[in-house]
């Protein structure tokens, strides 16, 4: 089986808990986990065949007051001038979509067009219609670009949802 680097943050909270349930579900001997911080480098995407994203759409009027830039923030600016040369990508988007109906995943949005642009192969398209929201920038016609998870409110789902797109998500990724 093929390595895998699973990349995420921001750390201590539902989307460490989400990735590390990745890592269980594909096993430690194959897929790694990387805390994306101000240290982690696009260079280290070369050591891995496929990559998984896990990223966060947090309020902004809520984290822009308590939090500085840190995780995918810092990172992004770093993935913008990588070139992934069809590398395949699954991203895991996670948010809130009762608080922010309007926002539901949009982090994952913004991070799939920087991935596409960038010449990333996104894989793991999931469709929209088991989740109630009003609008997100991770829609794509009738589908999400990646997996949603909403651990505020439909963490009973979580489990379910991500072991189906994993098995979604294998052929395509090779592993």
């Amino acid at each position: 089986m093929k390595k895998i680097g699973i990349f995420y943050a921001p750390e201590k909270g539902s989307t460490e808990k989400v990735a590390k349930l990745i890592q269980s579900k594909l096993g430690a001997n194959v897929a790694d986990l990387i805390l994306v911080d101000s240290a982690t480098s696009a260079e280290n995407f070369k050591n891995y065949e496929s990559l998984i994203f896990a990223i966060s759409t947090v309020g902004r009027d809520t984290w822009d007051s308590k939090y500085g830039k840190i995780g995918w923030d810092l990172f992004i600016p770093k993935i913008s001038a990588h070139n992934f040369n069809q590398q395949k990508i699954g991203i895991v988007g996670l948010g809130n979509h009762i608080m922010y109906a309007d926002t539901f995943v949009d982090s994952m949005g913004v991070l799939a067009e920087i991935v596409m642009e960038c010449d990333g192969d996104i894989v793991g398209r999931v469709p929209a219609d088991k989740y109630d929201f009003n609008d997100s920038q991770a829609l794509y016609a009738d589908e999400f670009i990646g997996l949603p998870i909403d651990e505020d409110n439909d963490s009973e789902l979580t489990e379910k949802r991500l072991i189906h797109w994993l098995e979604v998500i294998k052929p395509e990724m090779g592993f």
